[in-house]
């Protein structure tokens, strides 16, 4: 057991940091071959990057976005390392300096000038990157650690700091490069948040709801598979062949719906389960460590 445990320990290391190299190789794609040729600015520290590699032009000394990207995110690195956790903030640091490194490595493409262009298929090829990186529980540094050390001590999002701070962004972009570039940064922030909610589906919620007559193997198969509540609701009554049923209800993550499916066809697969996505929680909802 312990030898099958330390495998998949270093399954999901070598996993985690192959992630995080093929997010750096994204990101810089999206930089260098969109954002960059079309005065695309990102969001977040990545944006304010950018910004101030763009205001460096008219200094002695010119700040390229890789490094600031980096060194940007180094006061984030500390309060992860301390806040949030060891291995988490390892492999954060790791994608950080891999999105630097490729981006300074991998040498501009400008396939169009088109901001438009730039702008979609920059925040298209950045958010999947990212969804990709999250969905392997990987940070990819910058606001995402300052929401989830939010979150940890409050259990509120810092939505509110990210809204401002890309209102920030693209009032830069406007005042760089002219207002119809703001609009451009606006439309691309907000399909790379759309891209990463395609790609990173364990912030969505979902209530389950599950009518057996198998509740005893149901509920044993389900919380083998998920570390979730569940509530019985007994006496039920099928109106057809007016047979005894029992009600499960429980809320998952759109993250866990395959094994949510998993668990059922092995069961109970003649279960009526009724799914509604999209819903608001109040009350606590475990979500694992990073």
């Amino acid at each position: 057991m312990d030898e099958l445990q330390e495998k998949i320990r270093q399954h999901t290391m070598i996993t985690k940091a192959t992630t995080a190299f093929l997010y750096g190789i994204l990101v810089s794609i999206a930089m260098n071959f969109f954002w960059d040729p079309g005065h695309i600015y990102s969001s977040g520290i990545t944006g304010l990057a950018q910004l101030i590699s763009t205001l460096s032009q008219h200094w002695p000394y010119q700040l390229s976005t890789a490094v600031m990207l980096f060194v940007l995110n180094i006061p984030l690195f500390i309060l992860a390392w301390f806040q949030i956790g060891h291995r988490f903030t390892f492999f954060t640091i790791l994608a950080v300096f891999c999105s630097s490194l490729m981006i300074k490595a991998i040498n501009p493409v400008p396939l169009t000038k088109d901001p438009i262009i730039c702008a979609i298929f920059g925040a298209v090829i950045n958010g999947f990157g990212t969804g990709m990186a999250l969905k392997n529980g990987i940070s990819t540094g910058g606001l995402d650690i300052l929401g989830l050390t939010v979150r940890k001590h409050t259990g509120k999002s810092v939505g509110s700091v990210n809204l401002a701070f890309n209102f920030f962004i693209v009032l830069a972009a406007g005042a760089v490069f002219g207002w119809p570039y703001a609009f451009y940064s606006a439309l691309s922030i907000f399909i790379n948040a759309r891209v990463l909610d395609m790609v990173y589906t364990r912030q969505q919620k979902m209530q389950v709801m599950i009518v057996t007559n198998k509740p005893k193997s149901v509920i044993d198969c389900l919380q083998n598979r998920i570390r979730r509540g569940i509530t019985i609701v007994h006496g039920a009554e099928g109106a057809y062949k007016h047979d005894e049923k029992t009600i499960l209800f429980t809320v998952i993550s759109r993250y866990e719906q395959p094994e949510l499916r998993r668990a059922m066809a092995e069961s109970d697969p003649h279960a009526f389960v009724s799914i509604a996505e999209n819903v608001h929680i109040m009350g606590r909802f475990y979500e694992p460590e990073p």
